[in-house]
């Protein structure tokens, strides 16, 4: 990694050495940046990482199921990392015709979707407004996009007050200064505050909250990853939100897995169950104790085991 100075990195610092292969791909409009990993005439998984990370938050699921026979791809998502960062296009609409049309340039008629925090919000609008592209999708730390809406609403004192940060992000420019100062220090505060106890103490820990933080640094990566939350909130008092929101009002056709910290700061667990309603062909939902926003990098083993299961109940 770089050393943490106060220029910002250059963007290829994320394509992060393995066993896994780096490699553009041209898709709806804009250059998306993909580790890589597994056969390539496996079926397809297209994992979608959260705030304020990248795609390195899969590095354990990424290498596990292509191990496993599937052709396994971790975008950075529009505006993080090595992918292009537009002046616009992050809203949920976009994002999830981002990824459609990344699941066509690879060449598959279908893929497994998993998103974690921000990546399950654009696999859910994928399931719906692209179901044809969609053979599952896995969810963590995060809701239906009208759920978690519905919830801030209809419960101010739990699931509004779990969301209060995301107010924060509306500020202009001072956020994003926030996020880039003292080597991206704020990066390390929020994952600690986000994360379980247990990992939080570990090496492993230590070295996501480096890479995060020096990720964050890249010209405008900042800028772009508030953006997602400003369109998120923004849009609710006007006219493309209530458009989205009644976009999304139907319930998806495929199996919807869902593995949630019963520990998450940022989500209540009865927020995440609310899904329910969303999930037409059916919803297997995991709490795990002990856990918090990050489960996929807290309890990989156990979390690649279920999304594994729940990928070969698909496919069979």
């Amino acid at each position: 990694m770089s050393a943490t100075t106060g220029t910002p990195p250059d963007p290829s610092v994320v394509r992060v050495p393995g066993p896994w292969t780096h490699r553009a791909v041209s898709a709806n409009g804009i250059r998306i940046h993909l580790a890589e990993y597994g056969p390539p005439t496996g079926p397809l998984v297209v994992l979608l990482h959260g705030f304020p990370e990248f795609w390195w938050t899969w590095r354990h699921q990424l290498l596990a199921l292509g191990d496993a026979g599937y052709r396994v791809v971790a975008p950075d998502l529009r505006g993080y990392g090595d992918t292009d960062k537009t002046p616009r296009g992050y809203d949920l609409w976009t994002l999830a015709g981002d990824c459609a049309g990344l699941i066509r340039a690879l060449g598959e008629p279908r893929a497994h979707v998993v998103g974690h925090d921000w990546g399950a919000a654009i696999g859910w609008t994928v399931a719906t407004l692209h179901p044809r592209l969609v053979v599952s999708l896995t969810g963590l730390g995060a809701p239906h996009p009208v759920v978690m809406r519905d919830a801030v609403l209809r419960d101010p004192l739990g699931q509004g007050r779990a969301s209060r940060y995301m107010a924060g992000f509306q500020l202009p420019r001072l956020p994003e200064r926030s996020l880039r100062a003292d080597g991206g220090a704020r990066v390390g505060r929020i994952m600690r505050a986000w994360a379980g106890p247990e990992w939080a103490a570990t090496t492993d820990f230590a070295d996501a909250v480096a890479r995060n933080a020096e990720a964050m640094r890249i010209s405008t990566v900042a800028h772009c990853s508030l953006e997602y939350y400003r369109w998120s909130m923004r849009s609710q008092v006007r006219p493309d939100g209530r458009r989205f929101a009644r976009e999304l009002s139907r319930p998806v056709g495929v199996p919807v897995l869902q593995v949630h910290g019963a520990d998450d700061p940022c989500v209540l667990d009865t927020t995440m169950r609310g899904d329910e309603r969303f999930a037409g062909a059916g919803l297997t939902h995991h709490t795990l104790p002990a856990t918090g926003h990050f489960p996929q990098q807290e309890h990989p083993t156990h979390v690649t085991a279920l999304i594994g299961a729940h990928l070969q109940r698909c496919d069979g």
